[in-house]
């Protein structure tokens, strides 16, 4: 079986136990492909047996929509489809950091947005 690592958002985890039965579900969102889906592409993952407490308290302390890694291990499913089995969720947030090389980088897309203006330039007489 093939291992991946991807950034979806977050939507919702769901637990169900009765008797001997334990399961986690983990509904995320992906970019929307324009044909089949619009908003959001909903996806819905099986958490692994042995990371089912692991994942649902990570999940406890996620935003709905917030940018989460998420670890998988991909089965074959059927007709040859894969099937995704989850094994770890963190928050995006968290695996990043918040270093100074963080504050940097955020300064510099602020940077990128604003405008320059050329120095040496005379007010707008509409303005004086």
């Amino acid at each position: 079986m093939a291992r991946t690592t991807m950034e979806l958002a977050f939507i919702s985890a769901e637990r169900v136990k009765f008797d001997n039965v334990d399961l986690v579900k983990l509904y995320l969102g992906d970019e929307p492909d324009g044909e089949k889906d619009l908003g959001v592409s909903l996806l819905s993952m099986q958490v692994a047996e042995g990371s089912l407490d692991e994942v649902w308290a990570a999940c406890k302390g996620l935003d709905v929509l917030e940018t989460v890694r998420v670890t998988v291990e991909i089965d074959r499913g059927s007709k040859n489809a894969g099937k995704f089995i989850v094994l770890h969720v963190e928050s995006a947030k968290a695996a990043r950091g918040t270093g100074a090389a963080d504050t940097a980088t955020e300064a510099r897309k602020l940077a990128a947005q604003q405008q320059a203006k050329p120095t040496g330039t005379q007010p707008d007489a509409a303005k004086a």
